[in-house]
């Protein structure tokens, strides 16, 4: 079965510009920079507006878990808004963005992927109790178990769990109300 990673494993840590924290679910080194990551999957407490850390370098995907959302205003004169549980929005880690909250505290999703290393997307999936999901992964995809029950071929997986996926396929079985947040991940060629 895939490696699953649950809860007690994560880490929480301040942002880098030290504006707020964020859970993080699973970083993966960059294998030429040991200071940097190639990847990294992360949950993030927004509990007000402020500029995004500075990631050169790095691709962005960011998904609304929970809460009224946010207005992002990028350097380039990009407006782009979460207000909805599963929006998602990608942007470069090296633009400025600065965070407007449309309500109060929030939950979102990161992927960040170093562009040298990889490409990728982010999503959300909310099947229907007792629909089976099938996942067939060429690289790797990190599924985060962010609501309900969710079983891996049978097994019950933890509850807010990080299930990661490596060139293999796997069905999944969701029931009440599962909701989890899938990173598709790609691999340049070295």
């Amino acid at each position: 079965m895939a490696n699953v990673l649950t809860p007690d494993r994560f880490l929480m840590m301040p942002w880098a510009n030290g504006g707020g924290r964020t859970l993080e679910l699973y970083r993966l080194p960059h294998p030429e920079r040991r200071d940097a990551f190639a990847l990294r999957m992360s949950v993030a407490e927004v509990a007000q507006g402020g500029p995004f850390s500075h990631f050169a370098g790095v691709d962005r995907w960011l998904g609304l878990l929970e809460g009224e959302g946010m207005a992002l205003s990028l350097a380039d004169g990009r407006q782009l808004t979460l207000d909805a549980p599963g929006q998602v929005v990608a942007f470069t880690g090296e633009i400025g963005t600065q965070c407007r909250l449309l309500g109060g505290p929030l939950h979102d999703c990161n992927l960040m992927l170093a562009r040298d290393w990889g490409r990728g997307d982010l999503s959300r999936l909310s099947p229907a109790d007792g629909e089976t999901v099938r996942l067939a992964v060429a690289d790797m995809a990190l599924l985060y178990l962010q609501l309900g029950e969710w079983r891996c071929e049978g097994e019950a997986l933890p509850d807010g769990g990080l299930l990661l996926l490596e060139r293999e396929s796997v069905s999944l079985s969701a029931s009440g109300g599962a909701v989890a947040w899938l990173a598709i991940v790609h691999r340049l060629a070295a």
